[in-house]
């Protein structure tokens, strides 16, 4: 018979050798994929820019994977302070479930101003709530 104090591997210390060893694995496998997406050249399928004299500005670039952006900025007069930057532009790109978005956007003394589709919205405000504005808003004159 064997001694006592040799150790034989038990069905669960295999197993658990066998799981460590698949989820190491699972580890490697998965790190490749990422190194493969992360090297990937994105070609630059277009791109132009022009800066003014006057100092209006525009460019526009489009890139291999479908991203496209443009924006257009200029000087507009102030009443109050000095000129205000205001910039239009639009940018898109199509998502991993394959769904084109697409953001248009305002940018001046009004500040950010984005609108699309994927512009996630606020829920509409209680009726209960509505009335308490309303009520406060006759009550106090003042504003």
């Amino acid at each position: 018979s064997a001694p006592l104090s040799s150790k034989q591997p038990t069905r669960s210390t295999t197993m658990m050798k066998l799981a460590f060893v698949l989820a190491a694995l699972v580890v490697v496998a998965s790190a490749q994929v990422v190194q493969q997406q992360v090297r990937q050249h994105i070609p630059i399928l277009r791109h132009e820019h022009q800066i003014h004299p006057d100092g209006r500005w525009q460019y526009l670039y489009e890139t291999g994977n479908g991203i496209r952006a443009q924006a257009v900025g200029e000087h507009k007069p102030a009443v109050r302070e000095g000129p205000i930057h205001s910039v239009n532009g639009q940018f898109s790109w199509t998502s991993d479930d394959g769904t084109p978005v697409q953001i248009s956007y305002i940018a001046d003394e009004n500040g950010y101003q984005p609108r699309g589709a994927a512009i996630p919205t606020p829920p509409p405000i209680p009726e209960a709530i509505l009335k308490s504005l309303d009520v406060i808003a006759r009550s106090n004159p003042q504003q």
